[in-house]
């Protein structure tokens, strides 16, 4: 057994204080940090629990909302004004995990829990670039059929697990961190990196910073948008694709778009060439299937997942398809 320190942050200035000291991880609801440990993938000395931070879930005052960081999952989903004005976060939120865990989970955590590739989280047998950096990358070569087909490297090719994030990414959300020189904002599409050739680093949180908050802008999508998630098995399982989508048509034209795709990129992978695309275009399933070919162009899929590629495809246009008609 690891002797492990325990210790519980007061303020958002204690937790920033001590993440600038050697060997203290940040612990939230712990449903991805502890299960890791049990594994053998982390191996943390200190823990800090953040959970005494703000769970707030207040109005912002340019019309968004506010959420804390230590506001838990469940409370996100079940909020009046996310059910109403950012449909496609519940949505998400509601498609990931079981009850039990988003009690449980919080929304920074949300934000940075790690892959869940098979070969990352065998830390006896398989070699893994993000676990341990320069020993390989067995999923390349070994069952990728989760893996990515867009953003991936020669280093790494696993995925990003979240399902909230992949909304955050559609509502243009942005995540608020403090750290020793003071709180910067930095965009959800931004937040999480590409592997390149470190994979192990995951996010743009220097060493000293803590989540504190997300903020949603207000959004011209709350009458239409939508989440879908595409899965080996109806419940509790990662995602093969996901799409988060918000559409605004008026007179036949396509005024506005947002579409961010999971399971399929190291980060929540937004649309842009296919948004670019679609704006102005007539909301037509030849103008959405041209602009899925822009976006898809850039796939590179390995062995096990090119059925990706159409998935993708399918999965957008119908969610697409279904929002113009006036579905939700």
């Amino acid at each position: 057994m690891n002797p492990v320190e325990y210790r519980r942050a007061s303020s958002v200035a204690d937790a920033v204080q001590m993440a600038g000291t050697d060997g203290w991880r940040f612990l939230g609801g712990g449903t991805n940090l502890i299960d890791l440990m049990h594994k053998g993938v982390e191996h943390p000395s200190r823990l800090l629990d953040v959970t005494a931070l703000s769970d707030m879930i207040e109005p912002a005052p340019d019309g968004g909302l506010m959420i804390g960081a230590a506001a838990r999952n469940s409370a996100v989903a079940a909020h009046p004004v996310v059910r109403q004005r950012y449909p496609m976060l519940a949505r998400a939120i509601l498609s990931g995990a079981s009850a039990q865990i988003r009690n449980m989970a919080t929304v920074g955590g949300n934000l940075m829990q790690r892959t869940r590739c098979l070969y990352f989280n065998d830390a006896t047998g398989s070699r893994c670039n993000k676990r341990s950096p320069g020993s390989g990358c067995d999923a390349i070569g070994g069952f990728n059929r989760y893996h990515a087909i867009f953003g991936a490297s020669s280093e790494c090719v696993a995925t990003h697990p979240s399902d909230m994030c992949v909304a955050l990414a559609a509502l243009d959300a942005r995540i608020h961190v403090a750290g020793a020189g003071g709180v910067r904002v930095v965009p959800a599409v931004e937040f999480h990196r590409l592997p390149g050739d470190r994979p192990d680093l995951e996010t743009v949180l220097g060493a000293d910073e803590v989540i504190i908050a997300v903020e949603l802008p207000a959004s011209p999508f709350a009458g239409s948008s939508a989440y879908r998630k595409v899965r080996d098995r109806a419940s509790y399982a990662f995602a093969l694709v996901s799409v988060a989508a918000g559409l605004i048509v008026h007179e036949g034209r396509i005024d506005d778009v947002r579409i961010a795709l999971g399971g399929v990129a190291p980060r929540p992978w937004r649309a842009f060439r296919a948004e670019a695309a679609l704006l102005g275009a007539a909301a037509t399933s030849s103008a959405l299937e041209e602009a899925l070919a822009s976006e898809l162009a850039g796939a590179a899929p390995l062995a096990g997942n090119s059925f990706k590629i159409e998935l993708v495809r399918r999965t957008v246009c119908s969610v697409l398809t279904g929002l113009a008609a006036g579905d939700r």
